[in-house]
């Protein structure tokens, strides 16, 4: 292995790793970047510069794809490049003479070029981009807002992903900006995309009401795929506006449903952990009473433990208890997270039920133990809207695309003595609602949150460990002929 490439390999690692332990800004819940955005793109470059191909038969070089250009403008960089100066860059599409062309470099003086062709709007619209870099975010959602549906696609790709990184904090902001019978018409759209219909799902949550709820209730029973894409997102949108009186609903078609798909019910799940970790609109411990459903479905009843951990919901010691007892060959990774919710108990009869099973599979209690840290509630920090349908200024639909993660919190005894697990008719109250900032996450496998926690310096050692065992291994394999991929077999569910 040469040393480049082992030095890439390890790069790739950090980057791994630091997505893996780090820290995520707070952006659009359901929706995912397509890629850098142009903005993004040039804040990490020493130099971006527009360029025109030069009118001479030697300007392109067949065998290196080299094609020689003139810098006609510099955006970044002018201690690096400067306006007349000619420069390579390789592009082996169609250069005409005079084409105009976004030109990236890094890694002075010998600077390496990266190209972009520009059509006239997009020259001009990237012009505008560059005086947004010192604007706040509300600002730049304004600009980009007018090319969502732009008809070149390069413009309204960008202004898309610009939307999905923004904080949800500036999408609530713009949203008396937002055109919603415009934004409807985008939702209905048969060609949106599925990262489309999210984004506009989110947008319709900060600015639709209670009129726009049959439409969604329609989407919601539709059989037809594109009225259902996004499902997660549109779950979401629907609770948002519809307030608590619409669990009622996604119960019926998702969680309480066993016939539902996996697919679907998991993004019920994904909307419904949402609204107990950055909502403000439904209370907790009614949107646990839903999560109980899925507890009856030993299949997918993993998924939920750690929610109702993180929640402080411990009502549901028996059901637990009965989940690891009657686990079998097809389900018994449930036992991993039925530990998990017991340590993280604060009652006796907790413990009592730990000890219990311990003697029946001291196996699974020593894998959440080695593996887990101890999961603690979250700290309930507001105060529950439960208004049936809240103002739209009050209803985030999202503010957090869960995925699954491991973190470590800070105990809060106090949230854990709010719910008194005895009482089966416990306070609406009792579990409140939870705002998007200072929220902390349960340390369990299937817990998501983009919110600020202490990193497990031990979990990093092993990540990175693995990561680079992972990478010799490959480079081994692939100078000795070997395979450079080995298909590891994975758990998959119907």
């Amino acid at each position: 292995m040469s040393f480049r490439r082992f030095t890439t390999s390890l790069l790739v690692v950090a980057i791994l790793v630091t997505s893996f332990v780090g820290n995520s800004s707070l952006a659009c819940p359901f929706c995912n970047a397509v890629s850098q955005t142009l903005r993004q793109e040039m804040s990490v470059m020493d130099a971006v510069v527009i360029a025109t191909a030069v009118d001479r038969e030697s300007a392109r070089n067949e065998e290196t794809g080299e094609v020689l250009m003139r810098v006609e403008k510099v955006l970044k960089g002018d201690a690096l490049v400067k306006v007349g100066q000619e420069v390579n860059a390789i592009y082996y599409g169609d250069v005409k003479t005079g084409r105009t062309f976004m030109l990236s470099g890094v890694d002075p003086p010998n600077m390496q070029w990266s190209c972009l062709p520009l059509s006239p709007r997009a020259e001009a619209y990237l012009m505008k981009v560059t005086k947004l870099a010192d604007e706040d975010d509300v600002t730049r959602l304004r600009f980009y807002y007018d090319y969502l549906q732009d008809e070149e696609t390069m413009l309204s790709r960008d202004a898309y992903d610009e939307f999905a990184i923004a904080p949800y904090s500036a999408v609530k902001e713009l949203a008396p900006e937002i055109d919603h019978a415009e934004l409807v018409s985008w939702i209905n759209d048969p060609e949106a995309t599925v990262d489309r219909r999210r984004l506009y799902l989110t947008m319709l949550g900060v600015c639709g009401d209670e009129k726009d709820l049959p439409m969604l209730e329609e989407q919601l029973r539709s059989t037809q795929k594109s009225s259902r894409s996004g499902l997660d997102a549109l779950v979401a949108c629907y609770l948002t506006l519809s307030g608590e009186k619409g669990l009622a609903l996604i119960d019926e078609l998702f969680l309480k449903n066993n016939k539902a798909p996996y697919a679907d019910t998991y993004a019920a799940i994904m909307a419904i952990r949402f609204h107990g970790t950055e909502g403000d609109v439904i209370a907790r411990s009614a949107l646990v009473e839903s999560l109980h459903h899925v507890l009856d479905r030993k299949d997918l009843a993993d998924l939920v433990i750690p929610d109702l951990a993180r929640w402080s919901d411990w009502s549901q010691i028996d059901k637990m208890k009965q989940l690891f007892l009657e686990a079998d060959p097809d389900n018994n990774w449930v036992r991993v997270p039925v530990v998990n919710y017991l340590r993280a108990c604060p009652l006796p009869e907790a413990s009592e039920a730990l000890k219990e099973l311990e003697s029946v599979d001291p196996e699974s209690v020593k894998r959440a133990n080695t593996f887990f840290s101890i999961p603690v509630p979250a700290k309930d920090t507001t105060k529950p809207n439960t208004s049936a349908v809240p103002k739209a200024t009050q209803s985030p639909v999202a503010a957090v695309v869960p995925r699954p993660s491991n973190h470590s919190i800070a105990a809060d005894p106090a949230a854990d003595a709010r719910f008194d697990p005895k009482t089966t008719n416990a306070p609406r109250a009792a579990m409140g609602s939870l705002t998007a900032a200072n929220t902390p996450i349960v340390a369990t496998p299937a817990l998501v949150s983009r919110t600020s926690t202490p990193a497990n310096p031990w979990r990093l050692v092993y990540v990175v460990s693995l990561s680079l065992a992972t990478i010799m291994i490959g480079q081994f394999l692939l100078l000795s002929g070997g395979p450079a991929v080995v298909p590891v077999p994975v758990r998959e569910r119907e």
